[in-house]
């Protein structure tokens, strides 16, 4: 039994709560039915700009002409052989394009495949503890890295993600993430750094250190070129691997295809997925070649890692990058979308309500507040944003700890004229939500 005429919203919504877990949030009981660039329609017909880009899945758009030849092409051959079986030259030959691209310590690198941006973040723990021979792994607040068991524990979230679980993998050790609108500042962090390596753990049993360069879930803060310069001098006196998390943040997103790169500093190892293959499922771990080796024959992989049509999608979204300019136009869409919101926070129905918008790029964030009061997080404001947003035609994504972050992930191929419409319709809903809180 499929999607017929005869469905609604509602009624897969039904089926959908009698069939499926509610484990697995949703956050729209809306049904998509088509989807191009960045549009998506319903089952109902009714349109609806993206600005989530399917967790930030969709740089290059829904349905690239490119993706979608690339993927046919390769589906004309074959679909699946496992790389551990039988391998393919598509895998070598994005192996050694992710290698010459990736900022990670060289000049020898190497790279290899999986299927989630989790997979990615384990097997990268899991080389740099056999490179090491250590357990240990220090992560940030506000952190996320997957929904594994050792995700879990990397991530610095509790609630929906931790709660109700059990015990956790030990040997993981948590930093507070500097932000300075929180009265959060560097140095701190370098301090508790210090301070865990003189009360907690010798830092010659730490393995690695993992990190954002721009936080996604925790709430779109930008990590310092100060703060990831020290944790490099740090990793480099104590002989520990430096990981960076670029699921999110990687691909053209930031402004440049690796949103380290805005830092200047060079991790030995890089964790990458979502929008690496333009919504295909594929990741990947790409890092210094001396450690990439460490791990035995048949210490890595994964029956579905690097799976061909993926792969060819991946080919195609690079040449996309490439040939379309995204890393200029993410900042180009970037610029546009923070004047939008700086001018909603200076007008007078809106005072006090957004309290900093901020972001990289265009990976860009407002935090609602009461007030003006960065101490007065307003998620219930971000949650019927959401909400009212999606009545009126527009996807939106909150996130943060405290859940009053707004989230703007629009594909990078998206015409300025549909970011301003859907910049439109968030203006509309914003003021309908505060002025009904206040009526």
């Amino acid at each position: 039994m499929g999607v017929t005429a005869a469905d609604s919203n509602a009624a897969l919504q039904a089926r959908r709560e009698a069939a499926v877990p509610r484990g697995l949030g949703i956050q729209m009981p809306v049904f998509a039915a088509k989807a191009e660039n960045a549009e998506v329609t319903d089952i109902e017909g009714k349109r609806y700009i993206d600005f989530a880009a399917g967790i930030a899945v969709l740089n290059t758009g829904h349905l690239h002409p490119k993706v979608k030849a690339a993927v046919a092409a390769q589906l004309d051959n074959f679909s699946h052989t496992c790389i551990q079986v039988m391998p393919y030259e598509g895998y070598i030959r994005l192996a050694e394009r992710l290698n010459a691209l990736a900022p990670t310590r060289g000049p020898e690198r190497k790279t290899v495949f999986f299927t989630t941006g989790a997979e990615a973040v384990e097997n990268a723990v899991k080389i740099a503890r056999h490179h090491t021979g250590r357990s240990g792994v220090i992560a940030f607040s506000g952190a996320f890295h997957g929904r594994t068991l050792l995700g879990m524990a990397l991530t610095g979230k509790v609630v929906p993600y931790k709660a109700g679980f059990g015990t956790l993998p030990n040997d993981v050790y948590h930093l507070p993430f500097p932000v300075a609108y929180h009265g959060k500042e560097v140095a701190q962090t370098l301090e508790a750094l210090e301070t865990l390596f003189k009360a907690d753990i010798d830092p010659k049993r730490i393995a690695a250190m993992i990190i954002e360069p721009v936080q996604g879930e925790g709430g779109f803060y930008v990590a310092q070129a100060e703060l990831l310069a020290g944790l490099r001098r740090i990793c480099d006196e104590h002989g520990i691997v430096m990981i960076v998390d670029e699921v999110q943040t990687g691909f053209a997103r930031t402004g440049k295809m690796f949103a380290i790169e805005h830092s200047g500093v060079q991790p030995d190892l890089i964790t990458m997925a979502k929008s690496l293959a333009g919504g295909f499922p594929l990741s990947g771990v790409t890092g210094k070649a001396e450690i990439m080796d460490s791990p035995q024959a048949g210490g890595l992989g994964g029956t579905y890692g690097g799976n061909p049509l993926a792969l060819a999608a991946a080919h195609a979204v690079l040449d996309i990058i490439e040939e379309e300019g995204l890393c200029a136009r993410a900042t180009e869409i970037g610029d546009l979308i923070t004047t939008r919101l700086r001018e909603m926070q200076a007008t007078n129905s809106l005072k006090g309500v957004i309290g900093d918008v901020r972001g990289l790029g265009a990976m860009v964030a407002m935090e609602l507040v009461a007030g003006g009061d960065a101490n007065r997080p307003d998620p219930d404001l971000a949650k019927a944003l959401v909400a009212r947003a999606g009545q009126k035609g527009l996807i939106l994504l909150s996130c943060g700890v405290r859940g009053n972050v707004i989230r703007f992930l629009v594909p990078l191929t998206a015409a300025d004229a549909l970011i301003n419409e859907g910049l439109d319709i968030l203006g509309d809903a914003l003021r309908e939500c505060v002025a009904e809180r206040a009526a």
